[in-house]
């Protein structure tokens, strides 16, 4: 293997912008790996534990630094010289109208003199300054969204508590997802506005939640972000029940819904007696932690992000007692017979590969978590030991820091997780792989086209088995650049069983193992 190294000096571009430049640069032919990342300290000290940087970098956080590897020099070269231009293009300077060249703004207090309508502040620099940034915002009277993670929990408590006195809002940090009065942030999709308005200390449990809503054809007044750890007892909740607060006071929210993962059971049971004291009905959805339903004080529970995308659209339109069917296997269960016909009685698990950290947890949720193995196990027993390889059940989470080291997320750069699809059908005791895929801002332009010709290719080398069924789920809309549609699609024609939600997807998995399972007793 070729490796080039280079360091561009005084170059400045946030993460999101750096994980969708190395994911397209690392496609090139030729390629293996390449990344691009601000050069701090903890980013190359990560560079070196996964065998990306060998040489010795000197610090500087304001330069940006570019690591491709490959399998020849022209290759590697020509690679290097597509990320430079990439990354010039989007620095070029504009010109305003009187022709003189707009100096780009070196500080916040510069970018607020440019804009001075401007209310909130997205900080996405490196973990280790996000911080200070943060703080400067919320002098200046901004609300902030920090997307950078890696910050001290002690930092986020005070960031929280510094907003909380002086009335703004602190979203995160590692906050990927929020739209805000209709402008998405991070992560998002594209949504129709209208009267329900959340909180979540969850990205992709937002955007399913969102998604659902908008596809019911009802719109989001506010999306807004907390962070994974808010609803944690150190932080307290404290950006969940300022948000809550400020859409009880928000005229275009009628329904609040609130979304975690996992809460402290003593956070996530101050913030549903906010939510009682709210002059509004609110869903809660608290994955993991168990809720009650409380009509008279306007608290309706929901077990998956499903149900609580379900009862948000149904208290929108006030349909009587808002009593939801227990869930059954989708109709989509009649399209696996056939497949099922193909399984051999050697094929029985389930492998999850996830870019949804929040899918992840659902599904454990509803298969049973004392049931399925998983690197980010909500039973600690069932906790992998190797994290690259599956046994038994397995659900993984490729979001999972482990897994996104030096590299994109598997929400930009599908590269990893499909290598993994490509090893899971090639277990023979595979029965199904369930996944996700995730649309919007910020997403791989067109997931469903590489997922499909992962799978051909599965088809094409000769597994030395039948081939597992495959279910998945899209997380997105008709609106999103993607195209919903045309992503649903492009996966049936590839043979993948779809489903309209993560919940959903599940549950069709879970009926084809139980079938399997029967088919096979009897075999015996």
């Amino acid at each position: 293997m070729i490796r080039i190294e280079k360091i561009i000096s005084n170059v400045y571009r946030d993460s999101v912008a750096l994980m969708e430049i190395s994911g397209r640069i690392a496609k090139l032919p030729g390629i293996a790996r390449a990344t691009a990342v601000m050069a701090t300290e903890a980013n190359i000290a990560l560079l070196k534990e996964t065998g990306l940087s060998s040489s010795q970098v000197h610090v500087r956080p304001n330069d940006l630094l570019i690591v491709i590897e490959g399998t020849d020099e022209s290759s590697v070269a020509a690679a290097m010289g597509e990320t430079e231009r990439t990354l010039m293009q989007s620095s070029a300077p504009s010109l305003q109208a009187d022709a003189t060249t707009f100096i780009p703004p070196r500080s916040l207090q510069m970018a607020l003199e440019d804009m001075p309508g401007a209310n909130l502040a997205l900080i996405s620099t490196p973990g280790e300054y996000a911080a200070a940034e943060a703080e400067k915002a919320l002098c200046l009277g901004l609300h902030v969204m920090i997307f950078s993670a890696h910050i001290a929990i002690q930092d986020e408590l005070a960031l929280k508590q510094m907003a909380h006195e002086r009335g703004l809002l602190l979203m995160g940090p590692d906050c990927g997802t929020a739209i805000v009065n209709g402008i998405p942030l991070g992560f998002a999709n594209v949504l129709r506005r209208g009267p329900i308005g959340l909180v979540a200390a969850s990205g992709t449990g937002l955007q399913e939640v969102t998604s659902l809503i908008d596809r019911a054809g009802i719109g989001i007044s506010q999306a807004l972000g907390c962070g994974a750890r808010d609803l944690s007892e150190q932080v307290g909740g404290r950006g969940m029940l300022d948000g809550l607060a400020m859409l009880s006071h928000d005229a275009s929210t009628q329904v609040i819904v609130l979304i975690a993962k996992h809460p402290a059971p003593k956070i996530g049971q101050l913030v549903i007696e906010a939510a009682k004291k709210s002059s509004k009905r609110a869903v809660i959805n608290f994955l993991g932690l168990k809720v009650e339903s409380d009509v008279a004080a306007g608290i309706y529970a929901a077990e998956t992000l499903e149900e609580a995308a379900q009862l948000a659209v149904m208290l929108t339109r006030d349909t009587g007692d808002l009593l939801i069917a227990k869930p059954r296997p989708v109709a989509e269960f009649a399209l696996a017979q056939e497949a099922l016909d193909r399984l051999s009685s050697h094929q029985k698990y389930i492998r999850g590969l996830f870019s949804g950290g929040t899918f992840c947890y659902e599904s454990q949720m509803l298969l049973g978590p004392g049931s399925v193995w998983s690197n980010v196990a909500i039973d600690a027993n069932k906790t992998l030991s190797d994290v690259w390889r599956s046994r038994e059940h397995t659900l993984i989470d490729m979001g999972d820091e482990v897994f996104t080291r030096g590299r994109p997320h598997p929400m930009i750069d599908l590269h990893l997780r499909l290598s993994r699809l490509k090893q899971e059908a090639n277990d023979r005791e595979t029965a199904v792989i369930l996944f996700d895929a995730v649309l919007g801002y910020g997403a791989h332009p067109n997931p469903a086209a590489e997922i499909a010709e992962a799978i051909a290719s599965v088809g094409r080398d000769g597994a030395p088995h039948r081939l597992p069924i495959f279910v998945a789920s899209v997380c997105g809309t008709e609106g999103d650049p993607q195209d919903l549609q045309q992503q649903e699609s492009i996966l049936k024609e590839a043979g993948v069983l779809i489903a309209p939600s993560n919940a959903a997807a599940t549950r069709l998995t879970a009926a084809v193992i139980a079938e399997q399972r029967k088919r096979t007793q009897r075999r015996r």
